[in-house]
């Protein structure tokens, strides 16, 4: 039977070359959005049209705990079972020292620690039966914090902490597993990553280069299917962490 995949924030940028690339090699795919409704049923319609009936978007709101367990069961009950858990969904933006904000906490560990974490409890009894995985997108400033950034930086320190103790207590059923990205699709709307910014940054990575969603959905797609990988942070970056 084909597997199923539910891959949050899935409708574009980086969550959609995910979902093209896993579909591409055979899964079937629950496409979560929030509010990019047209981005997400234009997407399934497409990837519908490959393959009949592979696709189901649904809508929630990540932050919304509640709302955690319906997306779970949706997907389950539309697909009859499921195998992975994609944590894509992200919000990323500066929070200088001085500036931080209540609001700003909760978007930024809400979407990148807060949610993954519920979700990975919500899908933890489907995935066993499946003998599952869940990966989670990461950050290699995890650990090399970027400078103004320090409410993401927690949250994505804290989503790399998630991955290892979860790899740890949901083995040996489920395997848990992150890729850490340097810079890929820069961020929609963007003030902090001017010309002059990218132009360093692309000039520091050993590979040349600036990765893409497919490179990241390759990296992912090698952990879905490695059956003796969990616990693991994958650095997927051209190289950019060894010279930081």
């Amino acid at each position: 039977m084909e597997k199923v995949a539910l891959i949050t924030g899935g409708a574009r940028r980086v969550g959609a070359g995910v979902a093209r690339y896993l579909h591409a090699r055979g899964w079937r795919i629950a496409l979560h959005y929030r509010s990019s409704a047209k981005d997400a049923e234009q997407l399934a319609s497409e990837l519908n049209t490959i393959r009949a009936n592979s696709v189901l978007t649904v809508q929630a709101d990540l932050l919304d705990i509640s709302a955690l367990p319906v997306l779970v069961n949706a997907a389950t009950r539309h697909f009859g079972r499921l195998d992975a858990v994609v944590n894509n969904a992200s919000s990323f933006f500066p929070t200088p020292v001085g500036e931080f904000t209540e609001a700003a906490w909760h978007d930024l560990l809400g979407s990148n620690l807060k949610a993954p974490i519920f979700l990975a409890q919500a899908a933890a009894e489907a995935l066993r039966e499946t003998r599952g995985v869940i990966v989670s997108i990461a950050d290699i400033h995890a650990d090399r914090p970027y400078p103004q950034h320090t409410l993401y930086t927690v949250a994505k320190a804290g989503l790399v902490a998630m991955t290892r103790s979860l790899a740890r207590d949901l083995a040996p059923h489920v395997r848990v597993n992150a890729v850490a990205p340097g810079s890929n699709l820069w961020p929609d709307g963007d003030s902090v990553f001017d010309a002059a910014e990218r132009a360093r940054i692309e000039a520091s990575i050993p590979l040349g280069r600036t990765g893409t969603p497919e490179d990241l959905a390759q990296a992912i797609h090698f952990l879905l299917e490695a059956p003796y990988v969990t616990g693991v942070i994958l650095p997927v970056d051209g190289g950019r962490s060894i010279v930081l």
